[in-house]
């Protein structure tokens, strides 16, 4: 397009995302951790929701996203999985929610034992992706959307 710059970070870039969580937790449970899992992508990738957009009368928000998050589900054991590919691949974010966080009220616990745990050997609740949409889909291209 001339005249026009294209910018990874709103929405026309190669960069993907994705959301894989175990169906099987109740709708809080679940909710909770999608959540979490975006607020961490959003961390690591602060420009994928830095727009702000006014309407027609001046109200101005900010937007929630500027691309598509699927989320994806998985049991526990090909989320484990999952972490273990997704490891070996570079320039891609990884955001795991493991179930023993739950356990936790305040993040300054989860912080001081997180050294002691060895993530493949937990129950995953679910794992968020973000990089190269050729990567991401690889790794998820198997997975079912959540309903």
């Amino acid at each position: 397009m001339t005249g026009s710059v294209l910018d990874p970070l709103r929405g026309d870039g190669d960069l993907r995302l994705a959301v894989i969580v175990n169906p099987c937790l109740p709708p809080g449970l679940l909710a909770n951790t999608v959540a979490t899992i975006s607020v961490g992508i959003g961390a690591r990738q602060p420009g994928l929701g830095r727009i702000d957009l006014a309407d027609r009368t001046g109200l101005r928000i900010s937007i929630s996203a500027d691309r598509p998050v699927p989320i994806l589900q998985a049991d526990p054991e090909q989320i484990r999985t999952l972490l273990t590919r997704a490891t070996t691949q570079a320039d891609l974010d990884i955001v795991v929610f493991p179930e023993f966080a739950r356990q936790m009220n305040h993040f300054s616990e989860y912080e001081a034992a997180f050294p002691g745990r060895d993530l493949m050997q937990e129950t995953l609740d679910g794992i968020g992706l973000c990089g190269p949409s050729k990567v991401v889909k690889s790794l998820t291209g198997s997975l079912k959307l959540l309903r």
